[in-house]
């Protein structure tokens, strides 16, 4: 929706998107930071969309999902992102459907309204959501890669480097954990509780430009490091209680590494009582296009847990502040824009409704009666593929 944006990432990719699949906004502007002047955009270009999805499709030999990156507080990401949640998963209801979507950015004043709107599709519409949060990002820029004055190209290459590791045994197949299916299906104990967070380390030039070079690091010192609540990439509560870990250990490791490391991890991880208590452990490969001469390892911890509630309760309390005064619902009620119930105080309603409910459900699954409330209706619809489970090293 922003054509100067487009243009600029063009210009430094090269040939690298195809360009019949680039969108560009023929009127330009943006969205002016409004979650329904972006869903309302999407709605009148839908066909155009689609079609570049469809063509997106055609050309994959094995075609297993989408993944979605956004924002969730302006208005193209929440907008746009919401209308193509609610469509890929209608479109494509056996498809998987996994977001890395960007929390917080204090220069919008309707932040609390986007946010609520856009988590409603993310409970409702897909499987799986990889957060970040734009505070603990820039915390994470500042003392970690001891950039003075974060940008979001700093935090952009952060979740780059997340998204790298989190494909990467998808991209070098093994033989575990070779699938979104296999990775989600491990994280994800029941449907209506997936919101991950990341953590990673170390962090080298062969992804961010101003990283530190580090002479040598192990898979026990990854480990054990990404446990560090400095390295979250969501502001997180420190009294939350995790449902499932997975560890992607990237580069030549050593078995006997791994086994004291997780050993010692077990003991520093709360689990939920009902939980197995295991570190999941993916082991994958350096690519052959960084650096040869550098051996260091590096992990990513992908962590189900409980201490997300600490984001959704102060995006909640943030909304109920906005909303209770009444502030900008002009922005929202405009006679062009059509809604689910065609009336937008309906539309905040069950937004906010949809939000309390998976905040219930991460509060009750910290008991150990939680699986035994689950519905087998409910239970029938997790993920899961046909293939054997993967061996977990743990």
């Amino acid at each position: 929706m922003e054509p100067r944006v487009i243009n600029n990432i063009r210009s430094n990719t090269g040939s690298l998107f195809n360009p019949k699949n680039i969108y560009v906004a023929p009127e330009g502007g943006g969205a002016g930071n409004k979650w329904a002047e972006g869903y309302h955009h999407a709605q009148r270009h839908q066909e155009e969309f689609l079609d570049m999805v469809n063509r997106e499709i055609d050309a994959c030999d094995s075609f297993e999902g989408f993944q979605l990156i956004h924002s969730v507080a302006g208005g193209t990401g929440s907008g746009i992102g919401s209308f193509f949640l609610q469509e890929l998963s209608d479109r494509f209801p056996k498809k998987l459907v996994q977001t890395y979507s960007v929390f917080g950015a204090s220069e919008v004043v309707v932040q609390p309204y986007n946010t609520v709107l856009t988590l409603k599709r993310l409970i409702e519409n897909s499987d799986a959501n990889v957060v970040f949060d734009n505070n603990a990002l820039m915390s994470i820029a500042s003392t970690n890669l001891q950039v003075s004055s974060p940008s979001y190209k700093d935090t952009n290459k952060i979740i780059s480097t997340v998204m790298s590791a989190a494909t990467n045994t998808l991209r070098f197949p093994g033989y575990s954990y070779n699938s979104l299916t296999s990775i989600l299906s491990t994280l994800i104990p029941t449907p209506d509780l997936h919101f991950l967070i990341a953590s990673y380390t170390p962090f080298t030039s062969d992804y961010v430009s101003n990283a530190h070079e580090i002479r040598r690091s192990t898979a026990y010192d990854v480990i054990l490091e990404v446990l560090d609540k400095k390295l979250r990439m969501c502001s997180s509560s420190d009294t939350g209680m995790n449902l499932s870990v997975l560890d992607i250990i990237i580069g030549e490791i050593e078995q006997s590494d791994v086994q004291k490391a997780l050993v010692k991890a077990r003991t520093r991880i709360n689990y939920v009582p009902w939980s197995s208590s295991a570190i999941h452990m993916a082991l994958g490969k350096r690519s052959p296009f960084l650096n040869k001469s550098q051996k260091q390892v590096s992990g990513l911890m992908l962590a189900n847990s409980t201490s997300i509630l600490k984001l959704l309760k102060k995006t909640l309390s943030e909304y109920d502040q906005l909303k209770s005064r009444g502030a900008f619902l002009n922005n929202y009620s405009r006679g062009e824009y059509e809604f689910d119930h065609g009336d937008i105080s309906m539309e905040f309603d069950e937004a906010r409704e949809t939000l309390k409910t998976t905040m219930n459900e991460y509060r009750d699954s910290e008991e150990l009666s939680y699986l035994d409330e689950i519905d087998p209706d409910e239970e029938a619809g997790q993920i899961t593929e046909s293939a054997p489970r993967d061996v977990d090293m743990s």
